[in-house]
């Protein structure tokens, strides 16, 4: 049995600039809604829902790579943070506090899924970085 791993600095610090970088995003100037579609797309509350559900994504990934060597553990817990919180806030407006959305559900899906691949690749490429494959020296 290998011994456990203390988390790695460099993974946590690369992480955790993709968040504000996402933000960032979020304030991107998008197409308006026309008259005769309330709710697009690609509207600008869509790329909030995709920032949103990617930015906790790729927490929830970092957080667990604090507690787990497990790879796909990690994915799973990265998505289903960035999945519940999309999912609650549609039936938060379902309950009368917004509007209800599957399209906005459709992009908090795809954004979680997005940052647990960024997560996963940021992870990957730290790991090869700091522990190269036999036989390679650094």
């Amino acid at each position: 049995m290998l011994p456990a791993r203390r988390p790695r600095p460099a993974l946590r610090a690369g992480l955790s600039l993709l968040t504000p970088l996402t933000m960032m995003l979020a304030g991107a100037p998008v197409a308006r809604a026309d008259s005769a579609n309330a709710d697009p797309w690609f509207g600008r509350d869509k790329l909030i829902h995709f920032s949103a559900a990617g930015s906790l994504a790729v927490v929830g990934y970092a957080n667990a790579s604090m507690l787990t060597e497990n790879r796909p553990l990690r994915a799973g817990a990265g998505a289903a943070l960035g999945v519940g919180a999309g999912v609650a806030k549609e039936l938060w407006d379902l309950d009368g506090h917004g509007d209800a959305s599957w399209r906005d559900l459709s992009w908090d899906l795809i954004g979680a899924a997005t940052g647990v691949l960024v997560a996963a690749g940021v992870d990957w490429a730290v790991h090869r970085m700091f522990h190269p494959p036999p036989g390679r020296t650094r």
